[in-house]
């Protein structure tokens, strides 16, 4: 038996968790997300992947529930619970000395929601006082590679499934930052929408994300394309069969990505001068599943007219950035505890 437990790295993500463990990479990617019972909230039936096979499959004394939103702990007990589930699978229960863990978390938040990341952490395993909360954009950019530590302005942009973090970053901190209550779940909301309102048809969270991955894209398809989509009817309540073209599905998706366009320009337009010519050479890094998204690169390159780069592997820039700085505790010493543009606004 192991007596001293790796460090570890988490990516907590309103869709998605990852956790990297010491020397192993990530070994955790699975959705946040946990099936209970109606009647007991504590009866938990599944979570993570196991959870999201019975979405939308199970009887009605069960529910699904996403504990975080918008990027947020909206239900602390079910954080906590899934949290202990994946450091424990990531890493075993079985050690008598707890781990060392960077968290990621949103720069929108208050003390308060710190303090709830830092006790669902505690409870799930992670050594008290060895926990270290950074900030999303900042691991990102780490996870990306690029040079956060020096004195140069990087732009890092990562569309999550809850919130759209931009931010310019240099000498180790987060200069001025964005975030925006947009990411694929609108994405996925905004197709639901839009079959609710032209067919008369419900589908679920699954069916619109997978005609997000299919015909989904920023910039109009040179051809069209066209995907059977299967619901329930809203007057008869009996199943049905809907056929949808990729050019309704980019007319769907038009508000979010223009939102996202928006958060970028608000932080360019509050970047100093300088560090806004560092990002005009380097390019805007885009991260996170939603940036996954066809064509938003080039949509968002376009309407700037600068660089637009996606990042190599952009769903795991997050977790491999705090990966990283989880393997070398001592650039933690180094990353700035305050930055003189910040804005923790929202939309």
């Amino acid at each position: 038996m192991a007596i001293i437990a790796p460090d570890i790295g988490i990516d907590l993500g309103t869709a998605n968790t990852q956790v990297y463990v010491k020397k192993k990479g990530i070994v955790i990617d699975e959705p946040s997300l946990l099936v209970v019972d109606r009647g007991g909230r504590h009866a938990i039936r599944a979570i993570g992947e196991e959870a999201r096979v019975l979405l939308g499959r199970t009887s009605g004394d069960v529910t699904a529930v996403r504990p975080l939103s918008d990027g947020m702990i909206r239900d602390f007990d079910m954080t906590q619970y899934m949290l202990q589930y994946f450091v424990r699978k990531a890493i075993g229960a079985s050690r008598l000395v707890k781990p060392k863990a960077v968290i990621t978390i949103p720069c929108r938040i208050s003390p308060i929601e710190r303090r709830a990341i830092r006790k669902a952490a505690v409870y799930a395993g992670v050594r008290e006082g060895q926990l270290q909360l950074v900030e999303k954009p900042f691991a990102a950019a780490v996870g990306s590679g690029l040079p956060v530590f020096e004195p140069m302005g990087s732009m890092v942009v990562d569309i999550g499934g809850g919130t759209t973090e931009a931010a310019v970053i240099s000498l180790g901190g987060v200069v001025v930052s964005r975030s925006i209550r947009i990411g694929g779940v609108k994405m996925d909301e905004a197709i639901i929408a839009y079959v609710k309102r032209e067919f008369n048809m419900l589908i679920g969270d699954r069916t619109a994300e997978d005609v997000k991955m299919t015909l989904g894209a920023a910039l109009p398809l040179k051809e069209e394309r066209r995907v059977l989509v299967r619901g329930r009817d809203m007057i008869t309540n009996l199943p049905q069969t809907a056929e949808i073209s990729s050019s309704r599905v980019y007319e769907a998706l038009k508000a979010p990505c223009q939102a996202i366009l928006s958060a970028i320009q608000h932080v360019l337009e509050r970047t100093p001068p300088e560090l806004a010519g560092d990002v005009m050479r380097s390019g805007i890094h885009l991260t996170g599943g939603g940036a996954q998204l066809f064509g938003l690169d080039q949509y968002i390159a376009s309407e700037l007219d600068m660089p637009v780069l996606l990042a190599r592997d952009p769903m795991s820039c997050a977790a491999l950035g705090a990966g990283h700085l989880a393997d070398n505790i001592e650039l933690l010493h180094r990353i700035g505890k305050t930055s003189f543009l910040r804005e923790d606004g929202e939309e």
